[in-house]
């Protein structure tokens, strides 16, 4: 079986996270959405909601897993049999930030980094740019999964 992690804080997720799992799934058997938990980051959502929020959207989908982690990506990967990183790529200065994780994770751990090209729909997507929609409220709606309450 293929396993990849997708990891991220998903603060909150968006359809362009969405984009890039149906991306994966396209290649990989089973998708680990790994939820990732970092002290020094200030987010909007707990780790409980957006921990709830992805679960209850995957629900129906027995190839999509949802978990949280500390520390690093790659142990993350290891403790769950995946030799597989997912990314999401949407103009050049995201690969050459992803570029330098990947080819780090790679030297580390022979963990394997594939990325995927956001569609021209979803490249100004970021959950940055959603979260000031939702603290100035914007109609934030355009940008998350239909279903999702948040």
């Amino acid at each position: 079986m293929k396993r990849a992690v997708f990891p991220g804080s998903f603060d909150p997720i968006t359809i362009g996270h969405i984009d890039i799992i149906n991306k994966g799934l396209q290649i990989f058997d089973e998708i680990i959405i790994g939820i990732g938990e970092n002290n020094d980051k200030k987010y909007m959502f707990s780790l409980e909601k957006r921990f709830e929020v992805i679960k209850s959207f995957f629900a129906k989908q027995n190839n999509v897993i949802v978990k949280t982690y500390k520390g690093l990506t790659v142990d993350f990967c290891k403790k769950n049999n995946s030799n597989f990183i997912i990314r999401g790529l949407r103009n050049p200065s995201d690969f050459e930030y992803e570029k330098t994780i990947a080819q780090t994770n790679t030297d580390i751990s022979n963990i394997e980094t594939v990325f995927f090209l956001a569609t021209k729909e979803n490249l100004n997507i970021s959950s940055s740019v959603v979260r000031e929609l939702i603290k100035n409220k914007g109609n934030y709606q355009l940008f998350i999964p239909e279903g999702i309450n948040i």
